[in-house]
């Protein structure tokens, strides 16, 4: 037998590195605060696009119908009020619905934009309270700010550290950002954040069921608003003075990585700054697993090919595709799709759309489209193969690429010439490409909700930097309601 210490160990360094950079670091890189006002705009605008899906809106409200929350936060492009915790999951699952917000590639995925949902309703709702309470409100600096930071966290924490391969689901990351920066703006001390960070890895985390074969479905949609909702609950209980974990992680036995990580401590390529939000990728055409976007794009190019040469879906024979290890691990799905979140993680499709039609919409995921049978006819057609230098120079941290390769061999014998996209448009290297389309975008959201005039109103006060970062957050809220 043997005795088992009760004396208090030291807080995770984890822990701890986390709440010194999100208390003290001082953002500087101007590139950091343009990409946040794109990103704010563009996360927005998805969201406003989701309105639109029923399957998206009949989650939304108060948990109890008709419940008003006198200066609560509001969602974005509806009329709901309320409680910060319940306004971050609307505004956490309009963002993610379509799967059309920025994304971050390493050994983990994910959404860091996602935080905006705790984020903004967090910071909307202490601005409505300051004014009742006749202080001053939140500037929209503080939430761009926030932005950056969680980000970093999400970002940093994916670079090296793997969840999905041990089952978890990458919006445990979104949990974790979203309460360190969620807790810095309540305003928790030190001590208090070290406590919240602890209870967002000591929580149950969401497994990867939802997001493959063979039970892909809606829940993937959801789950980071979700997510981002529970970090403002667990920031809100650290508020109180509840106690936190300090060896959460590396307690033998019950600790994180024990339990969850196969013994393994996370394990990191770079300090934190604001080297995420720099490089994030967004999604500016169109609304796809962001490992089948270069996909996409060559889908687009060949579909023209085809027009020229007279031909259609019909005359192909056979369409090879290389790609990198990512891709084939998590969006190569042969048989039938269920669903439309099965069908916008399966590359195949997001092929056979664009080749057959010249587009991809969200739209283009729903049963109506799936129907048709040119669709699955084509995707038999396929073979994919992994090239091994796609996958290291996708590893890279210099390039970051997300590269997809496409051949298509035509009935009468015909091969056209392969079509290579190493770089989305939403890649940092293609930013000056990329970011009139993007606003061009978020025009196109508004345009979905909202008036001429309200549409001209809120394009004044966003589109300029200055402008914006000093607007009231509940001010700008009010704009898009």
């Amino acid at each position: 037998m043997y005795s088992i210490s009760n004396e208090r160990p030291p807080t995770d360094k984890v822990i701890t590195d986390i709440a010194d950079y999100v208390l003290n670091y001082e953002i500087k890189n101007e590139v950091a605060w343009k990409t946040a006002h794109y990103c704010l705009l563009d996360t927005l605008g998805c969201g406003l696009e989701a309105l639109t899906y029923p399957a998206c809106a009949k989650l939304l409200g108060p948990i109890v119908p008709g419940t008003i929350v006198p200066n609560g936060a509001k969602v974005p492009g509806t009329s709901f009020q309320l409680d910060p915790v319940q306004a971050a999951f609307n505004i956490g699952t309009i963002i993610r619905w379509l799967d059309f917000n920025d994304t971050w590639l390493a050994a983990e995925w994910g959404h860091p934009s996602d935080n905006l949902g705790g984020i903004l309703a967090t910071a909307d709702w202490l601005s409505r309270t300051a004014i009742a309470n006749g202080k001053s409100p939140l500037t929209m600096k503080s939430v761009l700010d926030a932005m950056i930071r969680a980000h970093e966290i999400q970002g940093v924490m994916a670079l090296e550290n793997s969840f999905n391969r041990v089952g978890l689901d990458h919006v445990l990351l979104v949990k974790l950002a979203s309460t360190a920066v969620v807790g810095k703006l309540i305003g928790l001390t030190r001590d208090e954040l070290i406590n919240a960070i602890s209870l967002a890895f000591v929580d149950g985390h969401s497994l990867r069921t939802y997001r493959h074969s063979p039970n892909t479905g809606s829940r993937k949609s959801w789950a980071a608003g979700d997510a981002t909702s529970r970090a403002v609950r667990l920031a809100l209980i650290a508020k109180t003075g509840e106690m936190g974990y300090p060896s959460v992680l590396t307690a033998k036995t019950w600790g994180f990585y024990d339990v969850l990580f196969k013994g393994n401590a996370f394990k990191f390529q770079r300090n934190y700054g604001s080297y995420v939000m720099e490089n994030v990728l967004f999604k500016i055409s169109f609304p796809a697993e962001f490992h089948s976007q270069t996909a996409v794009e060559a889908a687009m190019s060949l579909h023209k090919q085809l027009q020229s040469a007279g031909k259609t879906t019909n005359d192909i024979k056979k369409i090879s595709i290389r790609t990198h290890e990512a891709a084939i691990r998590i969006i190569d799905k042969k048989g039938p799709l269920h669903n439309p979140a099965d069908r916008d993680h399966c590359i195949q499709y997001m092929i056979a759309v664009p080749l057959i039609f010249g587009r991809l919409t969200a739209a283009d995921y729903e049963d109506n489209i799936a129907a048709d049978p040119r669709i699955d006819i084509l995707r038999d057609k396929m073979v994919i193969v992994e090239d091994i230098q796609f996958t290291k120079d996708y590893h890279d941290p210099e390039k970051r690429s997300i590269a997809n390769a496409l051949t298509v061999e035509l009935n009468d014998g015909t091969v056209l010439p392969e079509v290579i996209v190493e770089y989305p448009i939403g890649h940092k290297r293609r930013r000056e490409e990329g970011i009139p389309v993007l606003v061009e975008k978020f025009k196109t959201n508004l345009a979905r909700k909202f008036s001429v005039k309200q549409q001209q109103t809120v394009l004044q006060v966003s589109l300029d930097y200055k402008t914006l970062a000093a607007l009231p957050v509940n001010e700008f809220v009010d704009m898009m309601i």
